[in-house]
């Protein structure tokens, strides 16, 4: 993943988290590198053996405080020795006045300082999601991802087999298109994959015999949708007679992305065969799963409760 710059944090969150730059002529090009943010509060009380490098520094209202307190110069040192770490950049939320000492070494050592209006709190939980976002593990798979009924669905397979076409249907029958041939997919948390479509190429797609379309146009802004959590991954492969295929549905197979294990149907494909139909199945039997009714398992246990005389007749049988 790389690594955001400062100015980028700016460009991109300056409006929105009410940004402004204290220090005119600073280094913009000093990179963030971690997605978390922290206070430097023991750093000023004088610890610094376990400081993380490459994080956005927020300085409180304690912060800010404990410094204006401290005698002119206590307050030079303490200011020297936490702009001499790999800091990218200090926060100062609440619009509050920063010590000129500690704005007089950020501008000899190129340090950006930023105020926000914010309160603490809510810069943090404003500004966490886009750095989440940002330095989310990311990776980008061959197939088509479709909305259907509300779960996400990931159409795999060999080039030429038909997952375009295959969702395209979809979208015919009111479903939406996230993304064709080429799909960006990053971690969210610990177990949530959101998939998406490349800036350029999003929402459109290729069909072989027609060429580029764009879904949008034809269809209308219902038929697409920017991103969409990957809940199922379905494997289209050609038929073949020597491959055994799962036929009741109590064999549950996954595939890895990221980490993440997500549930996969297979489903050969032989002339004649509905895959439209056969994919809304599979969300409608994913979302089944979902709120707790699996209805292989439920049929698996009809029969042995059906059979469970006979068994009992047999076991107790003792001619």
């Amino acid at each position: 993943m790389k690594a955001l710059t400062v100015k980028e944090f700016l460009d991109s969150k300056g409006e929105s988290l009410e940004l402004e730059l204290l220090t005119a002529g600073a280094d913009l090009n000093r990179e963030i590198t971690a997605a978390s943010i922290s206070s430097p509060g023991l750093v000023i009380a004088g610890y610094t053996d376990r400081f993380g490098p490459g994080r956005l520094q927020v300085l409180g209202e304690t912060e800010i405080s404990y410094m204006r307190s401290l005698p002119a110069q206590e307050l030079r040192r303490v200011s020297s020795a936490l702009l001499s770490l790999a800091i990218p950049a200090l926060i100062v939320t609440k619009a509050q006045d920063v010590p000129e000492v500690l704005l007089d070494i950020a501008r000899e050592r190129g340090m950006p300082i930023i105020r926000t209006r914010l309160r603490t709190g809510e810069f943090y939980r404003r500004v966490h999601p886009f750095l989440e976002a940002r330095f989310a593990p990311t990776t980008t798979m061959h197939g088509s991802l479709a909305d259907v009924y509300g779960v996400g669905l990931l159409f795999v397979g060999r080039s030429g087999i038909g997952k375009s076409e295959c969702v395209l249907d979809l979208i015919e029958r009111g479903h939406r298109l996230v993304a064709d041939d080429l799909v960006y997919i990053s971690r969210r948390g610990n177990d949530v994959l959101i998939g998406r479509g490349h800036e350029l190429q999003r929402h459109h797609m290729e069909i072989r015999g027609i060429g580029i379309i764009d879904i949008p146009t034809l269809f209308g802004i219902r038929a697409i949708r920017q991103q969409k959590r990957v809940e199922v991954v379905v494997q289209l492969e050609d038929w073949n007679d020597r491959t055994y295929y799962d036929r009741t549905g109590l064999e549950t197979e996954e595939i890895e992305i990221l980490g993440v294990n997500v549930p996969k149907v297979t489903i050969p494909l032989n002339p004649g065969k509905n895959i439209t139909v056969i994919s809304e199945v599979v969300a409608m039997n994913h979302l089944l799963k979902y709120s707790g009714v699996h209805s292989a398992v439920r049929f698996n246990q009809r029969l042995k409760e059906a059979m469970r005389p006979v068994r009992d007749y047999l076991e107790e049988d003792y001619e």
